[in-house]
């Protein structure tokens, strides 16, 4: 099977089913860059987003058979790429010591969205949160986990999920007024 970049999504997925080698190639290139684009999304650091594609890939050829196709193959895979991450996260960074006197929520005052910014300029005030605010932030507000889910999936209170995006809120909306100024203009790096 050559990849013409014709070969329907069907035909790469039935030749994945039978272990082809070929379609599992034609597979990892043409959805490469979708996944490191969700992988980057929670987790800053690219060397580890690629890691986490690559363990979401081999993921995929495991569990191939396991795949819905009644659903889009790419929401199948962002949830794998999305739990890699969490998996990968709790692994190496969580720290689950969380104060009292720090487990307070902040109201949120924020200002609407402004059109005029670019997904780089988020991804670079994403990546300027701890990890721990920053996954909670992207679970909750990019990909519509709720605090319950968040909670179960990272093994903590329910409560610290609501606090780390309270804070990640707050850190965003000062790191946006560093770097936009009142006309929405870019003033920083």
């Amino acid at each position: 099977m050559a990849d013409t970049g014709n070969d329907s999504i069907d035909e790469i997925i039935q030749g994945c089913l039978q272990k082809k080698e070929k379609s599992q190639e034609m597979l990892y290139k043409r959805f490469f860059g979708y996944a490191l684009r969700v992988a980057l999304i929670h987790n800053r650091n690219r060397d580890n987003a690629l890691e986490i594609v690559n363990d979401s890939f081999a993921k995929v050829f495991s569990q191939i058979r396991r795949y819905d196709t009644s659903m889009p193959f790419k929401s199948w895979l962002s949830k794998i790429v999305i739990n890699t991450s969490i998996d990968k996260f709790r692994k190496n960074n969580w720290s689950n010591n969380i104060s009292l006197q720090e487990a307070f929520l902040v109201p949120d005052n924020s200002p609407g969205i402004v059109a005029q910014i670019t997904a780089n300029d988020i991804l670079r005030l994403l990546n300027r949160l701890p990890d721990n605010q920053r996954l909670v932030f992207s679970l909750y507000e990019i990909e519509g986990y709720s605090h319950n889910e968040i909670s179960f999936l990272l093994r903590i209170p329910e409560n610290s999920s609501r606090v780390y995006l309270a804070r990640a809120k707050k850190r965003l909306r000062e790191l946006f007024k560093m770097y936009f100024n009142s006309s929405y203009e870019k003033v920083g790096n």
